[in-house]
């Protein structure tokens, strides 16, 4: 093999060194990412009030899938 073409090579086995370790940090992060998200919806879930919150966001999500269909055909969806 040429030496241009070992240097190429050798250039190109850096990179992709470089990019694997970019890609692990990266699913560490996400890893870590998804502990802390638990973490604090398990502290929230304790939080007073919880229950009764969660069933205002379910309402206020039902209406505004019902504006949004409503918007949609141009008629009152009948359930």
């Amino acid at each position: 093999m040429s030496k241009q073409k070992q240097s190429r090579v050798e250039g190109l086995e850096k990179k992709v060194e470089a990019l694997i370790r970019v890609v692990k940090q990266i699913l560490d992060e996400n890893a870590y990412l998804k502990d802390l998200s638990v973490g604090t919806l398990e502290t929230v879930k304790k939080l007073p009030g919880y229950d009764k919150a969660i069933e205002e966001l379910k309402q206020q999500l039902a209406e505004e899938t019902g504006e949004a269909q409503e918007a949609n055909t141009g008629r009152k969806i009948i359930e």
